[in-house]
This record gives structure tokens, C-alpha cells and sequence, in this order.
């Protein structure tokens, strides 16, 4: 295992301590962040509960280049069913496949960056 993946799922597990999950994302109220700052070498975090089936919609812009994943935790093995890396802007739907909690984060480079980004919940069947 190189040094960067022990230092990306090093920063993953890291992140479940400091989680931005401030405001619950529901089928009701998807939330929307503007200008959210990131500083360099940080990250934002939103984490949610699915069911099989359930979507979250997610949609993103950064102004410098970040590195974007969905993951999940099996055990202390860190899965990434969907990652960008330094990418400035992406949107797409990931369809849970278990119940369980999954997040959506966001990591700033050397540069920082301001983040704009949507995320939303489709029941399974909605």
C-alpha cells in the first residue's frame, strides 16, 4: 500500500471524528451549501443514512480542484464505490446497495477551495 492511499484512508477515518453532518439531509429537504471554504489539505463531509435502493443525488463546484468520493466503512476497510480526483465540478446519483451510512467527501489540495454543492435523498421507489 503506497504512502498516499495510507494517508487518504488515514484521513477518512480521521473524518468520521469531525463530520459536518450538522444538518440531517431528508427526502424533504435536500441541502444546498454555497461558498463553503475549504481550507488546504481539509475536507467537508456529508454523511447519510440509506436503505437498499435509496439515491442520493449529488451535484458539485469547487473553485480549485478537489478530490471527490461516496464511501463507506466495512470495518476499518474504507470502500469508495465513486471517486473524482482533482476535479472541479461533477453531479450523478449513487444507488445504495445495503443499509448502511455512506458520505460524500470533499478534499481541498495545497490551494484550498470554496465549494458550492446539492445533495439530495430519493427513497428507494420515489
Amino acid at each position: 500500500m503506497s504512502h498516499e492511499t495510507r494517508f487518504r484512508i488515514g484521513s477518512l477515518i480521521a473524518a468520521l471524528s469531525l463530520c459536518a453532518c450538522t444538518t440531517p439531509i431528508t427526502t424533504d429537504s435536500p441541502k444546498t451549501v454555497r461558498a463553503q471554504p475549504i481550507a488546504p489539505y481539509e475536507w467537508q463531509e456529508e454523511c447519510l443514512h440509506l436503505g437498499v435502493g435509496d439515491r442520493v443525488e449529488f451535484a458539485f463546484e469547487a473553485t480549485e480542484p478537489v478530490d471527490f468520493n461516496v464511501h463507506y466503512h466495512e470495518g476499518k476497510t474504507v470502500i469508495m464505490p465513486i471517486t473524482r480526483d482533482k476535479t472541479r465540478a461533477d453531479a450523478g446519483v449513487f444507488v445504495s446497495p445495503a443499509e448502511q451510512d455512506y458520505c460524500l467527501m470533499w478534499e481541498a489540495g495545497a490551494a484550498g477551495a470554496l465549494l458550492d454543492y446539492r445533495v439530495r435523498l430519493r427513497a428507494q421507489g420515489s
